[in-house]
């Protein structure tokens, strides 16, 4: 299409037919707009585009009018001072999410991806963690990033606030819980309702922040004193936005599906409920979205992974679908989980419960002896788990080979001894194609009577969690080829490669250890692979290891596939979770809309749709984590909060020119050591180190050494412990045992 090809916009549309199956009078369609725009070279108004395209009727215009202004709001096009609008893109504007620093300034995230942009504290005064904005460039700042402008602000994430209500000369006002948000709430005499000074508040914006005025808002529900039994995850719920009530609408549609599958469902599938398809789970496990068959076909390995499909009970635009969307995923804290779906589906009908009837999407594997799949089908289906097994009963079976557990569950060793045998292959192509495995210890909180916390615990790994990821991975590699096959749009899950700062900061860290990182300026997660292997037995290996890990950017969900670097995947696509995580649930409608015979042009999401899940998806999903980390965090404060002046053994995690992070030993708690506790000296920060360097005495304090600590303090309302070092006392002891021996020999 160029703009020589004027006429009738139905007659250049190419995605007429699907606009109009999806709204009934159809408007031109967003692709074929912002085509039309970036090609014509200058922004039209609305009055020109009514002109080239010979709208038909008032209706039309309108029709046009409205898809401008979404289009406008969602950041895509600009409008200019004459009315004119064009692409962002064409206009040297960025679109994208904002994240918020505790420190006052702020990013903004592209919706298309690649560099972030900076925002000074001055730009952020008239923006909140969470909002979308289209801006400029203004220029770079002295750290060499790309700093921006506010152009527009598109998009207010905050409504609520939760916070500390405060009380000064008179003037109210609330200091957010969310460090992101770093911003005072002002509250009118008349919006303070029943709160009183130092209680936990959450406040509703009446409103949002300018250049000239800080955000206003009203109390709109008081939670209590800060200290009252399961606050910290009220808080954590309430301060990040985190949907928890069910719009009745919701539940009902819900309920219309009923609690069994009706038999109109299950005709035309592929019927599976004789094949021995198991779940394996955790043993608080509720919902349960994937089950697993394996058994060897000749040199080859066949595997099923059969998933919950739950896209058969949400379909799109429907009440379930606006709420899974908005809540993106579940969350899951230490004492209770936020599902997705409402209880009746995420543990109820969707669940791959045993001995009842399901409806499934399954993935048909033939593997060989490799691991790698040479054919692969999806199918809909209808299953009937065999058993719910738990990893612990799993690795009994398959890697205890404990022969109580294996004659109670005779029926299945067979087929799970398939499974393990297929996992040790799998594993072995993990490595040898360099995907990354980082050694991390991951914890779980345990509660006592009174529901405080009692204890923390490390979480161990054994082959059957590793199994089931690997079975996992597998599935999500053919949903990924599935949908380039069949040039369906959908999201992929990515993980870039480091960048070229990050790189380079890597590699001067490691020169100063003698060591290299291969593949130049693009190394490949087998390079990474090797030098983990190569360092696996140093003393300073978790340093290494944890400088590797920080110069990795975050995975995300977005439409265009650039491969998974930390798997060293190729393509990748979430596939496996649908119950817990929307991005599966999409990739599961493309997938049955391919089963379907439907046109990729046909699908209900458009490309622009798309780039807006994504980025909303990785949004939820930093939100989540962001959540359980501030109510872990409470709780491990409030679990040290009788532990002042206790010792323990520690080991640096982190380094700053402000100080020491010290993760306790055996305890699993962190906590600050400010570099004003190093006593008697003056500590010069090394950022390619990670190191503090003491002027006088050459004392060095690195990432990974070991370091014995005395709790000193505990703050509640900012989740932070500080401790002082144990050796300066021995240090300055010593030094004085010296001195006094000294003057009494003078003496």
């Amino acid at each position: 299409m160029t703009h020589k090809k004027r006429g009738s916009w139905r007659q250049l549309d190419p995605f007429l037919a699907r606009e109009q199956e999806k709204y009934g009078q159809a408007a031109p369609s967003r692709e074929f707009i912002l085509q039309y725009l970036e090609e014509r070279g200058m922004p039209l108004t609305l009055e020109e585009l009514r002109a080239e395209w010979r709208l038909e009727g008032d209706w039309e215009l309108e029709a046009l009018s409205r898809r401008l202004r979404a289009m406008e709001r969602d950041g895509q096009l600009i409008r200019n001072r004459r009315e004119g609008y064009g692409p962002v893109a064409k206009m040297n504007l960025v679109t994208g999410r904002v994240i918020g620093h505790p420190e006052g300034h702020g990013f903004l995230i592209p919706d298309e991806g690649g560099d972030s942009l900076f925002f000074s504290p001055r730009q952020m005064r008239k923006l909140l963690h969470g909002d979308r904005a289209v801006a400029r460039v203004i220029g770079v700042d002295y750290r060499g990033r790309r700093e921006g402008a506010v152009v527009e602000v598109l998009e207010r994430n905050t409504e609520t606030v939760v916070g500390r209500f405060c009380e000064e000369r008179g003037a109210c006002f609330v200091i957010p819980d969310n460090k992101r948000i770093n911003q005072d709430i002002m509250v009118p005499p008349d919006g303070r309702g029943a709160a009183q000074a130092g209680q936990i508040v959450i406040i509703e914006l009446i409103e949002q922040p300018s250049s000239r005025n800080r955000p206003l808002g009203r109390v709109k529900e008081v939670l209590g004193e800060h200290m009252a039994p399961g606050m910290e995850v009220r808080i954590a719920i309430a301060s990040h936005g985190i949907p928890v009530e069910w719009p009745e609408t919701v539940l009902a549609e819900a309920r219309q599906h009923g609690e069994a599958v009706p038999e109109s469902a299950k005709q035309g599938r592929w019927d599976l409920r004789e094949t021995p398809l198991v779940t394996i789970d955790g043993i608080t496990a509720r919902d349960f979205d994937d089950a697993v068959y394996c058994e060897r076909r000749s040199h080859n390995w066949r595997l099923l992974v059969a998933i919950a499909d739950v896209s058969w009970y949400v379909r799109p635009d429907t009440a379930l679908d606006r709420e899974a969307r908005k809540r993106g995923n579940s969350v899951y804290f230490p004492d209770r989980a936020i599902p997705m779906l409402p209880e009746a589906l995420s543990n109820g009908l969707c669940s791959l419960n045993p001995d009842v009837d399901r409806l499934c999407l399954v993935c048909e594997m033939t593997l060989n002896t490799e691991g790698r799949i040479i054919r692969s089908r999806f199918a809909e289906a209808v299953m009937r788990s065999h058993a719910r097994l738990t990893y612990d009963t799993v690795a009994a079976i398959v890697a205890d080979r404990d022969p109580r557990v294996r004659a109670e569950y005779a029926a299945l060793t067979p087929h799970l001894d398939r499974l393990h045998e297929l996992y040790q292959v799998l594993r072995a192509g993990r490595e040898q194609r360099g995907a990354m495995d980082f050694d991390t210890q991951e914890t779980v909180i345990e509660y006592g009577a009174d529901r405080k916390i009692e204890r923390i615990l490390p979480t161990e790994r054994n082959d059957a969690h590793r199994l089931i990821e690997e079975c996992m991975i597998t599935a999500n590699v053919a949903a990924a080829r599935f949908l380039q096959r069949q040039k369906m749009p959908g999201l992929y899950r990515i993980h870039e490669g480091p960048s070229e700062d990050r790189l380079n900061k890597l590699r001067a860290f490691l020169g100063e250890l003698g060591l290299g990182l291969g593949g130049g300026d693009k190394p490949s997660p087998l390079d990474y692979t090797r030098l983990l292997a190569q360092v696996r037995d140093r003393p300073d290996a978790h340093l290494i290891q944890t400088v590797m890990l920080r110069s990795l950017a975050q995975a995300i969900y977005t439409s265009g596939n650039v491969g998974h670097f930390g798997l060293a995947l190729d393509a990748y696509a979430h596939f496996t979770s649908p119950i817990r995580r929307y991005p599966d649930l999409q990739v599961h409608r493309a997938i049955r809309h391919a089963l379907n015979d439907g046109k990729p042009a046909d699908f209900f999401y458009t490309h622009a749709e798309l780039v807006g899940l994504g980025e909303h998806c990785s949004m939820t999903e930093r939100r989540a984590d962001e959540a359980v980390r501030d109510a872990v965090e409470w709780l491990k404060c409030e679990f040290m909060l009788d532990k002042v002046g206790q010792v323990f053994d520690g080991i640096i995690t982190g380094v700053t020119g402000f100080g020491l992070f010290v993760e306790l030993r055996g305890v699993f708690v962190e906590g600050l050591v400010h570099v004003t506790s190093l006593r008697n000296d003056y500590y010069q920060f090394d950022p390619v180190g990670h190191r503090l360097h003491g002027e006088r005495s050459g004392q060095v304090y690195r990432l990974g050494d070991r370091l014995t600590v005395r709790v000193v303090r505990v703050d509640l309302d900012e989740r932070k412990i500080d401790f002082e070092p144990v050796e300066n006392e021995r240090r300055e002891n010593g030094q004085r045992n010296r001195w006094n021996r000294g003057r009494r020999r003078k003496e």
